[in-house]
């Protein structure tokens, strides 16, 4: 009798040991799912913020880009930045436009006018190396330089070509206009072929000098550009500006 309530009083003191280790056990996953769940919570905060945050632009550019001649908000990337935010997609978009720009100078100053983060730039450089019968071999390797180091950088260009004056002569101009092309397919980049497309023509679109877009210019402009610029902010949302395989 004696052995047998020995024996029971061991079982249930194993029993409750067993159960103590269980419960304590439970307590520990309980934890452990908690923090887990913890975890999850913080990562999607990190994450929709990330989300939350507005795809940065820059337009790196010259006289056509900073404004030339115009006022206060009137200027390319001002309005295209506009523009997109009425059809709904969250960008802002920086003026890095410097009026009679080279694409020598804009190589020189790529790296400070275009700050990390930057996930679009809008390449406008070439029309100042044309006017003043710059080599278009000189103008061809300093864009190339320009589109390597962003997309180094993981940075997505969107390549806004310029064409040549006629008055340069079919030579020039036949070598000078191959230039953006082959740029965009060498780093398959989106390609707008004429930044002053539509306007370039028209004087009610100039400013009194037959060069720069007035105000309403602009307009035509950043209207012609919204497809192209739609495509880009697609791409570089969803593959940035990795170098192409």
């Amino acid at each position: 009798m004696t052995a047998s309530v020995t024996a029971k009083s061991s079982y249930m003191e194993d029993a409750g040991a067993a159960f103590s280790s269980y419960g304590l056990w439970i307590m520990a996953f309980k934890r452990s799912g908690q923090a887990f769940v913890a975890a999850i919570v913080v990562l999607l905060a990190i994450l929709t913020s990330a989300s939350a945050e507005p795809l940065r632009v820059v337009g790196f550019g010259d006289s056509l880009m900073a404004g030339y001649g115009l006022g206060p908000g009137e200027a390319f990337p001002e309005k295209l930045e506009a523009a997109l935010r009425k059809k709904g997609h969250d960008v802002v978009i920086a003026n890095a436009g410097v009026s009679g720009d080279t694409t020598s100078a804009g190589l020189s100053r790529l790296d400070w006018s275009v700050p990390d983060g930057t996930q679009l730039v809008i390449l406008e450089l070439g029309a100042n190396d044309m006017l003043r019968g710059v080599t278009p071999d000189i103008t061809e390797k300093n864009l190339d330089a320009m589109i390597a180091s962003l997309r180094q950088r993981g940075i997505a260009v969107l390549l806004a070509g310029m064409v040549a004056a006629p008055n340069l002569g079919s030579d020039f101009a036949s070598t000078f206009n191959a230039i953006y092309p082959r740029l965009a397919e060498k780093y398959g980049l989106q390609l707008y072929p004429f930044f002053l497309d539509g306007v370039a023509a028209d004087k009610g679109f100039l400013l009194a000098d037959g060069m720069h877009p007035n105000a309403a210019g602009i307009d035509r402009m950043v209207e012609n550009f919204m497809p192209d610029m739609e495509k880009a902010l697609a791409a570089a949302r969803t593959a940035g500006g990795a170098p192409a395989d």
